[in-house]
């Protein structure tokens, strides 16, 4: 489960707390189809048919990656609605041009759907939401990194499951050279541990730096000396992290995630 996919299972459980049904379509073997089974919540296997028999009954389609946008492109019958969560360039003009609405994950990734030619008016901003965790109190510097091995070559000790790792942390360092947002940045500002992360795409919409949490290049030497910085200084460390909490707490919480989600949809639907 990486983010995107942590990001539909919130959605799917704020929908239907809001009163909203909602069907979710996904590959059998992807770890989100079994997430999803084991809560409860109504899957189907993706593909085609599946996709065809819920037209009938439902109002929308939702799309959360390429493949499910493209397919949903094909599908006429419902106003389609994808979410955008990646910095790289637009693809194909024709399957930008199917849906009715965008949901960026970022402003960043607002200008680079703009830029591949998606009118403005057709994009929400609409950032990732997490969790509300227990306050960190550990002593370890945890590496993230998605598509890089720079911490791996610095010898930082990995995360493979974030939310559970995370009390173990007093820094986070999350390291990517590609970036819609950084849900698993905001995961660790939850939880209060300060972050120091690439200076990449809309890493710098939730990362103030100096104020909650450190931006920096993708350099061993730069990442080095900002881990020092947060170490030597412990109160400046944990200043830092509280304003990572409260950032999230106003800006990045699931149930803002779910309202931003719905009136989007109004907005299609009008």
């Amino acid at each position: 489960m990486r983010g995107g996919q942590w990001q539909v299972l919130r959605l799917i459980e704020g929908l239907a707390a809001a009163g909203v049904e909602s069907t979710l379509l996904a590959r059998q073997d992807a770890p989100l189809y079994t997430a999803a089974r084991k809560r409860g919540w109504r899957v189907e296997p993706l593909g085609v048919t599946r996709a065809l028999a819920c037209l009938r009954g439902h109002t929308l389609i939702h799309a959360h990656d390429a493949r499910s946008h493209s397919l949903g492109a094909f599908l006429r019958g419902r106003p389609l609605v994808v979410s955008r969560r990646v910095a790289f360039p637009v693809g194909s003009r024709w399957k930008y041009g199917r849906a009715r609405g965008y949901l960026a994950v970022s402003g960043f990734v607002k200008n680079v759907l703009i830029s591949g030619g998606v009118p403005e008016g057709k994009i929400s901003v609409v950032y990732d939401g997490v969790p509300t965790l227990e306050v960190s109190h550990g002593t370890q510097v945890l590496g993230l990194e998605k598509d890089s091995a720079l911490l791996a070559r610095m010898g930082l000790r990995m995360v493979v499951n974030l939310e559970e790792e995370i009390g173990e942390a007093a820094v986070l360092v999350y390291v990517t050279t590609s970036e819609g947002l950084g849900s698993g940045a905001l995961l660790a500002m939850s939880a209060a541990v300060p972050v120091i992360a690439s200076r990449i795409g809309g890493l710098p919409e939730v990362i103030r730096h100096g104020e909650n949490g450190l931006l920096v290049e993708n350099d061993e030497a730069a990442i080095a000396s900002a881990i020092r910085t947060l170490l030597d200084h412990p109160e400046q460390a944990r200043q830092m992290g509280a304003a990572a909490r409260r950032t999230v707490l106003e800006r990045f919480t699931v149930d803002r995630m779910v309202a931003g989600t719905l009136e989007a949809y109004r907005r299609v639907l009008a």
